[in-house]
């Protein structure tokens, strides 16, 4: 998508009134702006065997893996979170997420401290396995981030953003 085609989609959603995500929580600002395709450029996902992610840490797990529409686990590292207690950027904090398609868009609506804090990934799809998008973190609205994603599987999604990684598995 070019920038223009992505400020058009935003400013018309954005004219409707209620949110652009399927979840009906807060929505990511311009989550296709410069920055972001910036981001994207420069980041690339290997998602290979050997990858962080690539090994099996997910704690839910969906009986119907055929799509990617559902319940996930999530994590994340790169930053530290205040209310955690001890916690550092080299530390995953790990929760629950679901994710939800529309078109071309992928939102994922993920928690993470026993469901205490939570954030919204809203991406638009690049091909079948590219995510590139916007992280905010609705607990604390002014953490707005870059994402870029790769679909490995149903039950894989590698995920990088701008201080770290930001993963989900199944």
């Amino acid at each position: 998508m070019n920038p223009e085609a992505a400020r058009n989609r935003d400013s018309a959603v954005d004219q409707r009134g209620g949110t652009r995500n399927p979840f009906d929580v807060m929505d990511v600002p311009n989550p296709n702006d410069r920055q972001v395709l910036e981001f994207a450029t420069a980041t690339k996902l290997a998602s290979t065997s050997d990858d962080e992610n690539a090994g099996a840490w997910a704690t839910e797990s969906g009986l119907d893996h055929d799509t990617l529409g559902g319940n996930w686990s999530s994590r994340w590292n790169g930053g530290a979170d205040p209310t955690i207690p001890g916690d550092a950027k080299d530390k995953w904090k790990q929760g629950r997420a679901e994710v939800r398609t529309a078109e071309d868009r992928v939102y994922i609506l993920f928690d993470w401290n026993n469901g205490a804090r939570k954030g919204l990934i809203d991406a638009r799809r690049e091909g079948t396995t590219r995510l590139v998008g916007k992280y905010i973190n609705l607990t604390d609205p002014k953490i707005i981030c870059p994402w870029v994603g790769s679909v490995v599987s149903n039950q894989r999604i590698d995920g990088q953003w701008s201080r770290g990684r930001l993963d989900f598995r199944r």
